[in-house]
């Protein structure tokens, strides 16, 4: 990890954020969820047209400036690195808040990935205002390794499956195949010419998914590097530990705060050895997982060389831990736990799917053996 001379991390555009400020950011950011991101709010922007919480996601851009902050500073952005990003995601994976920061930091590292300076000074600005959102369209039906879409002439055409909050985003970022077996990197507005939406049934509510058809869709085309689906994914596996750990760590705040009101045999459950084992082992989960995901997101933000395979890593343990933290959490939350009225089923289900995007993790594991 490149530092500056006060062992500060350095991103890989220059920019230096203390520890001090990471951790202003992550209570800011975590203040504001507790006034604007109840659980309340977070069922009823899922029954809601588009399954986002808008006005939230606004008053992250306006007053925080979530979108802005890796994006560099020539395209009015803050400058920072996407371990800024990781801090607001595991946040946001703490309180399950349906707003687009994730599809928008994936959207934001391929524009900054593919290396068009003319595109990013058109879209990028935008982004880190607010005024736009973004997500990436990748998967084809039978996973990230093959894209949906293929582009012919600047016409797009097939179908993009995952996408997320892709019935609520401004801009379609497209990863499409062509001819040859080169990958290429388009972007054209989600209400274009050609492009359908379809909002998807999903087991976790709090995670829009939605099927975006194109049939003769015109698009704008994007250099791109010959490696670039290689580097997505290793930025959204790290950018993903992130969130994971955040909702890991919120399943086992639960657990601990049932345990202590609990009561059987006239004693808090919490007191029983054996749960205090069990709460002792997600704890461990939790902050290994944590370990792994900083590890991850610090090597992607400095352009280190082993950040691929951290990220394939942080990838199958944090996806696993998040399920078993969760799993444990149910079991720990009893009958209550599998009811639609308490909220830990909604941390099961976000674990269970969090899993499977962009390749699952014995996929992952595959891309570490020798």
């Amino acid at each position: 990890m490149n530092t500056t001379t006060d062992d500060r991390p350095t991103s890989a555009s220059g920019a230096a954020v203390s520890a001090q400020e990471r951790e202003a950011l992550r209570d800011s950011v975590a203040d504001l969820l507790r006034r604007r991101g109840s659980m309340a709010e977070v069922r009823a922007a899922a029954t809601r047209p588009g399954r986002t919480d808008e006005p939230l996601w606004t008053t992250l851009c306006t007053e925080i400036g979530v979108a802005a902050l890796p994006i560099p500073e020539q395209y009015d952005g803050a400058g920072a690195s996407f371990a800024e990003s990781a801090v607001v995601l595991e946040e946001l994976g703490r309180s399950l808040s349906p707003v687009p920061a994730f599809s928008t930091a994936l959207a934001t590292a391929a524009i900054l990935l593919s290396g068009d300076e003319t595109v990013a000074a058109d879209v990028l600005p935008k982004i880190a205002a607010g005024e736009k959102t973004a997500t990436v369209c990748w998967a084809g039906s039978s996973g990230w390794d093959t894209p949906g879409v293929t582009a012919d002439g600047g016409l797009l055409s097939g179908t993009a499956h995952y996408v997320i909050d892709g019935e609520s985003v401004d801009l379609l970022v497209v990863l499409a195949g062509g001819s040859g077996h080169q990958a290429t990197l388009h972007v054209l507005p989600a209400d274009a010419d050609g492009v359908r939406v379809e909002a998807l049934p999903t087991v976790d509510p709090t995670r829009p998914l939605a099927r975006i058809d194109f049939v003769d869709a015109p698009a704008r085309a994007l250099a791109s590097a010959d490696h670039l689906p290689t580097q997505l994914r290793t930025y959204a596996w790290a950018l993903l530990a992130c969130e994971q750990v955040g909702g890991a760590a919120a399943a086992l705040d639960l657990s601990v705060d049932y345990a202590k009101v609990r009561k059987q045999f006239g004693r808090a459950i919490g007191s029983f050895q054996a749960l205090k084992h069990r709460m002792a082992d997600m704890y461990v989960l939790v902050e290994s997982a944590r370990s792994l995901a900083q590890a991850a997101i610090q090597a992607v933000a400095t352009g280190a060389a082993d950040a691929d395979t951290l990220a394939a890593s942080a990838h199958v343990y944090c996806s696993e831990a998040f399920s078993s933290v969760t799993g444990d959490a149910i079991q720990i939350h009893g009958g209550i736990g599998i009811t639609w009225e308490h909220d830990i089923h909604l941390y099961f289900k976000r674990a269970q799917g969090s899993s499977q995007l962009f390749g699952q993790p014995h996929e992952a594991l595959r891309s570490l053996t020798p």
